[in-house]
């Protein structure tokens, strides 16, 4: 159930702002070239920068299966896990092959339990023993990362190891692989590197944004423009700078995109945007794309800022509804950096876009038109797009356990589990409910309805079906 509701239905009518993630929420990528893109560019700076073998830049269209979101890496046992909704660890590889249940037991005991379970479920820190993919900024990462493991696996000549064993090898390549895995991100995504042509990443999409990222819908376009003209607060909130987000609005909304919001914040660097005192940041002006040294002690009217925090945006945006305590939505795709802190922190209305409904039977709603080279035809012919379902990992939504005698259960995976938690409603995209009415009464997740209940247009399939069977 919502942080800030109780009542079984959810309507945008009802609320006096209306916020929205930029990247895979109000924006939707060629998710196919975007995701070759991500994955060339961390693996160019380990063979550039770190002295990796080249053959991590040779990838098969069938890699592509292994690219799969809510995959934990265990980085004390060297492996990629896949969870239950209670920790259980559903399916496990060690770098790229699959653990049998027999490993599985070897590596997490009878009941096959991740320890650090209870702290990434309640409360989505980093941390130095595990990392979680939930975006799909980071997520060809998780295929890099297994195959990095490959490659070291046959260096070593080792039938297994952990990174502990890594670690007393010596090897200057691979004594950190993590670490470096993790300087990969920071080259291509730091806040300078769009200025300064820095990384792969940001000089391609500037070269050619055409290529990757999709232009909003009509209905879209028209969708927003009908939110502010009733009276609502336009809200964006991202972690992109300035200068990027810049980039991709003009592509996805046209060059008045300003327009269509009250108060834009770029650099949020959530979740910690949602963090209360004393971690929280102060806003900051930005002039040209550039940062105020000085920090602002509170907001006092809507605008374009950066970086800030969730307390002195609620004070403003008191004083814009003049109610204590308004009612907001926030669009996101992120469980970590969107659902699970302006739930938890905001007592936010929260919409997770989850594009996995669209690879279990829910039809994409009014597609966007393709401009420029997009997906150039058979170019990934073979190559799984990664929001659909996975041969190797099965399900984002649902997955069968085998007990020691046998016997198969149908369970939740905690990804979903996060999703009925943490969500108000979950939706594929904006477009699916951009031609609804304000007034239209969305069904919200709740403890005490069935798990199908609260995706917008339909449930996915593998939910559906795991209803049918337990009904």
């Amino acid at each position: 159930m919502s942080a800030s509701g109780s009542s079984s239905t959810f309507s945008l009518q009802d609320c006096d702002v209306i916020g929205f993630d930029l990247d895979h929420t109000l924006c939707r990528y060629h998710l196919k070239e975007t995701s070759r893109l991500i994955y060339d560019s961390f693996a160019r700076y380990l063979v550039e920068h770190k002295g990796y073998d080249k053959d991590l830049l040779n990838l098969t269209p069938a890699a592509w299966d292994f690219c799969f979101k809510g995959l934990v890496v265990d980085l004390e046992e060297g492996n990629l896990v896949k969870l239950a909704e209670d920790g259980t660890v559903l399916r496990a590889t060690h770098g790229t092959q699959d653990l049998s249940p027999e490993e599985i037991i070897k590596h997490y005991g009878p009941k096959r339990e991740w320890k650090h379970f209870n702290s990434l479920n309640t409360t989505f820190t980093r941390s130095a023993k595990y990392y979680f993919y939930d975006n799909y900024f980071d997520l060809p990462g998780a295929l890099l990362c297994a195959r990095v493991v490959d490659m070291l696996h046959k260096f070593y000549n080792l039938k297994s190891f952990t990174l502990h064993v890594l670690l007393q090898r010596g090897s200057e390549v691979t004594s950190d692989f993590w670490k470096d895995m993790v300087a990969a991100i920071d080259h291509n995504y730091n806040t300078s590197a769009f200025r300064e042509d820095a990384g792969w990443y940001f000089p391609c999409v500037k070269r050619d944004p055409g290529r990757f990222l999709q232009p909003c819908s009509d209905s879209v376009r028209r969708w927003l423009k009908s939110l502010k003209e009733s009276g609502k607060i336009m809200l964006l909130i991202t972690s992109s700078h300035s200068d990027y987000c810049r980039l991709v609005c003009e592509h996805i909304l046209g060059k008045d995109f300003e327009d269509l919001f009250d108060v834009i914040i770029t650099n949020a660097l959530k979740p910690g945007f949602f963090s209360l005192i004393p971690q929280q940041r102060p806003f900051r002006t930005l002039l040209d794309d550039v940062e105020d040294s000085e920090g602002l002690p509170g907001l006092e009217k809507p605008g374009w800022y950066s970086q800030g925090n969730w307390p002195h945006l609620h004070d403003l945006l008191k004083s814009m509804t003049g109610k204590a305590q308004p009612k907001v939505v926030y669009f996101g795709d992120s469980m970590r950096s969107d659902m699970f802190p302006a739930y938890s922190f905001g007592k936010w209305e929260t919409v997770m876009i989850v594009e996995e409904m669209e690879g279990e039977g829910v039809a994409r709603a009014n597609p966007a038109p393709s401009q420029g080279p997009a997906e150039k035809k058979g170019k990934f012919e073979g190559m799984k797009t990664p929001s659909a379902a996975s041969q190797q990992w099965g399900s984002y939504f649902v997955d069968v356990q085998r007990d020691e005698d046998g016997e198969e259960k149908t369970r939740l995976t905690w990804c979903s589990h996060c999703i009925h938690t943490y969500s108000t409603t979950a939706i594929p995209s904006i477009e699916a409910i951009a031609d609804l009415p304000l007034d239209y009464e969305f069904p919200r997740f709740s403890p005490d309805k069935p798990s199908t209940t609260g995706y917008y247009p339909r449930p996915p399939d593998s939910l559906l079906k795991r209803e049918e069977n337990q009904s």
